[in-house]
């Protein structure tokens, strides 16, 4: 009898705990589908989606519930600056380029609420490339000026996706600035981060060409043969330096959100000084490591991330490297904090290379400040200028010494230079940032500083000043070396 009991008891362990599993299993399995099949998700409240312009994103929402979520938004047509002395007539959502910042999670229920200002001259519509439906929207959110449209959808996939006007004809609403960025994170969210940054590049195609002052018309033509006039990051030649510039200190990490809205042109992203420690391939869930350029498909996204190790300034560039010095696509990462020679040391020895004979290297790190000058001749001081401009200053400033309009100041026949001549040394020898005005136009961009030794500083600018219809000043090395 006692047996019978202890064998009846086992029996009701084993159909409790059978039981117990069935409900495991099946939560398990609702669990899954809810992952596999978003549209079957549940949704808990409502609430108004945080808008930001560019560079700023939202604060993150993966780990929410699914929820329903309200987007507002505004088409605005309006004239801005693309470059120093140049405007231009862009479309826009949210009255930026990019538009804003769009930042959702999966299983969201999206109520869209879109508007055409009143003083718009044009019909548009918006084609998210997060949505699953026709035209990713653009069937129902068309409207004219003065009008609104809502319209719904479930983010179903998650990624970094571009959304951008549709209407006819779809390339030239397009190349006016209509384009942003919509984030759709997994549930749970991403890994956490110390800076988010929105950047989105854009080509441009205007009358007149690069630099050229006043305001500037749309150029179908060119836009047809995809000859951009102006590719940049943000909307204008300098949106992301000078005071425009995005900051980090040193050991945070970094997640750039860079999207192309093109419309022609495949951009090569690249930070100069940075590997991207993880790359969201194309906006995706797929993820590469260590990777130095990400390619990102007009019409496409990347996300990229990287711990910053060292201060200084870090460049982005679309690496198609004539875009970035001759055609806008330069920006600026500022990065602040204690140095770290394990990780870069900078320039630690400076000598004389001549194939054939045994020279001595010089540490920099032994020079003094009353360590004895042995000055070159001015022939001597010309020759080896002229080789640090070609390596260090000409991509900039270019080789007449003219510079690049709107984006960075000539130095030939420079009234900012030869004013002052200490100021120069200043401007190679530490770096420079903020605006400058030369020859009576406005330059906001950042110089770095150079890391060449005081003899090159003074060698280089003695190169400059007796060169382009330039005052004839000879900087001497005693002259760097007192500039503190």
């Amino acid at each position: 009898m006692k047996n019978f009991k202890k064998s009846k008891m086992k029996l009701v362990y084993v159909f409790f705990a059978a039981a117990l599993m069935a409900g495991v299993l099946s939560s398990c399995e609702k669990a899954v589908a809810a992952k596999e099949n978003p549209e079957s998700m549940k949704v808990y409240g409502e609430s108004e989606a945080e808008m930001t312009a560019p560079p700023m994103v939202p604060k993150p929402v993966g780990k929410r519930a699914a929820t329903k979520l309200i987007v507002n938004m505004e088409v605005v047509e309006k004239e801005m600056e693309m470059a120093d002395g140049v405007t231009y007539n862009y479309w826009t959502f949210d009255g930026s380029v990019p538009g804003s910042f769009i930042r959702t999670r999966v299983g969201d229920e999206i109520e869209f609420h879109f508007k055409n200002h009143p003083d718009s001259k044009l019909p548009h519509n918006i084609d998210l490339h997060a949505v699953t439906g026709p035209g990713g929207g653009a069937e129902s959110s068309y409207v004219a000026p003065g009008h609104q449209a809502t319209f719904n959808f479930k983010t179903m996939n998650p990624g970094l996706y571009v959304y951008h006007c549709a209407t006819a004809p779809v390339g030239m609403h397009i190349a006016n600035g209509m384009y942003g960025l919509i984030l759709v994170e997994p549930e749970g969210g991403l890994p956490p981060v110390d800076r988010e940054y929105y950047v989105m590049q854009g080509d441009f195609y205007t009358e007149g060409e690069y630099g050229d002052r006043g305001f500037q018309a749309f150029d179908m033509n060119k836009a047809v043969d995809e000859d951009a006039d102006y590719v940049v990051f943000n909307g204008k030649v300098g949106g992301l330096t000078g005071d425009n510039a995005l900051h980090a200190k040193v050991g945070e990490t970094v997640r750039l959100y860079v999207g192309n809205g093109g419309p022609n042109l495949i951009s090569s992203f690249h930070v100069i000084g940075e590997i991207f420690d993880r790359v969201y391939a194309e906006g995706g869930t797929t993820i590469n490591e260590n990777i130095q350029t990400t390619l990102i498909p007009a019409g496409g996204a990347a996300i990229v991330e990287f711990k910053v190790e060292v201060p200084g300034n870090l460049v982005l560039v679309d690496h198609s490297i004539f875009r970035a010095f001759n055609k806008g696509a330069l920006g600026i990462l500022k990065v602040e904090g204690e140095e770290n020679e394990k990780v870069y040391g900078g320039k630690t020895a400076e000598g004389v290379y001549n194939p054939g004979t045994v020279v001595s290297s010089e540490s920099a790190t032994e020079e003094t400040d009353d360590a004895p000058v042995a000055e070159l001749s001015m022939a001597d001081k010309m020759e080896r200028g002229k080789q640090v401009y070609t390596q260090n200053c000409l991509a900039c400033h270019q080789a007449t010494g003219g510079g690049v309009p709107n984006a960075f100041p000539p130095l030939a026949a420079s009234d900012w230079l030869n004013a002052d001549p200490h100021r120069a040394i200043d401007a190679v020898k530490f770096g420079l940032s903020g605006e400058i005005k030369v020859n009576g136009n406005v330059y906001n961009s950042v110089m770095p500083k150079q890391n060449i030794s005081d003899e090159d500083v003074a060698s280089v600018l003695t190169y400059i000043y007796n060169n382009w219809d330039n005052n004839k000043s000879e900087v001497t090395t005693e002259m760097v070396k007192s500039r503190k």
